[in-house]
């Protein structure tokens, strides 16, 4: 179980991307008051009907056991976006279509989530001590444009570790068809002094003679990049695979634990996409 919840942060982390709102979005909603969905009713008093949009993504995928580790395990994909609310009052956020990108610039949540790491099930981690369940809550900046995107988000631990981390990307956008979007580009990730101790240090007392104390500074803690494709069956379908590959650097590459694993953390995942639009 405890693998389950660790894998599943990877699938949350790379997938299920925060809600964006930027001011481009916010006059495009506007230029288009009138929604397919109001009611002639409501239309005819000049009022649109308000409404909230979002999509759930939900399949399977294979990550690392825990950062640093070289086993695998099937996971669940798991994956929430927010699109759109609209209030009759005039007040509308986001984006109706829910397969349009986010053009323009936008600040947005990040969240991401680690899974608890039971030491008693991991021969290389024997003698160590758990690390509980953490959450990351934070902010994060972006920019999208027609054929890319770049962004940079900032979080701060809660629960398994109380530290900072930063992940910065850049990704390459295509659409070859109408029902395709295809993207890819290379990520940054950092971590304070906090976490880079938490998950890749060694205290005096889990030292053994295979596996030495070791003090884990922050910095650039991993670079890779992301690969993700994603196919529109009808307005409310699709589908979304994705491959990820991370290789740790610096005071994680040259942890006892990663010795001990591996440097290079892969992680895929494939998925089904619903929309839902809620009026109310």
């Amino acid at each position: 179980m405890t693998r389950l919840r660790t894998a599943t942060a990877l699938a949350l982390a790379l997938l299920a991307a925060p809600a964006m709102v930027s001011a481009q979005e916010v006059t495009s909603l506007l230029d288009n008051a009138s929604d397919t969905t109001a009611s002639p009713a409501l239309s005819s008093q000049g009022t649109r009907q308000r409404g909230f949009v979002f999509s759930l993504r939900g399949g399977i995928g294979m990550a690392p056991e825990y950062l640093g580790s070289d086993e695998y395990s099937v996971v669940p994909d798991l994956g929430f976006r927010f699109h759109s609310l609209r209030l009759s009052d005039g007040l509308d956020f986001g984006d109706s279509d829910a397969w349009n990108d986010f053009r323009g610039f936008d600040v947005h949540g990040s969240f991401d989530f680690i899974g608890e790491r039971d030491s008693s099930e991991y021969d290389g981690l024997r003698g160590m001590e758990d690390i509980d369940a953490a959450v990351e809550l934070g902010i994060g900046v972006g920019y999208t444009a027609e054929n890319y995107r770049t962004y940079a988000d900032v979080r701060r631990g809660f629960g398994g570790h109380e530290g900072w981390v930063g992940e910065a990307g850049f990704d390459f956008i295509t659409r070859p068809t109408s029902d395709w979007r295809l993207s890819m580009g290379p990520r940054l990730y950092w971590g304070n002094d906090e976490v880079a101790d938490t998950y890749f240090g060694v205290s005096a007392s889990e030292a053994t003679s295979d596996r030495p104390a070791y003090d884990a500074d922050g910095g650039l803690l991993g670079a890779g990049a992301e690969f993700v494709a994603r196919y529109q069956i009808n307005r409310d379908w699709g589908l979304e695979g994705g491959v990820t590959y991370r290789s740790l650097l610096n005071d994680a590459a040259d942890s006892p634990i990663v010795d001990d694993g591996a440097q290079d953390q892969w992680s895929v995942r494939f998925g089904v996409i619903r929309v839902i639009r809620l009026n109310f």
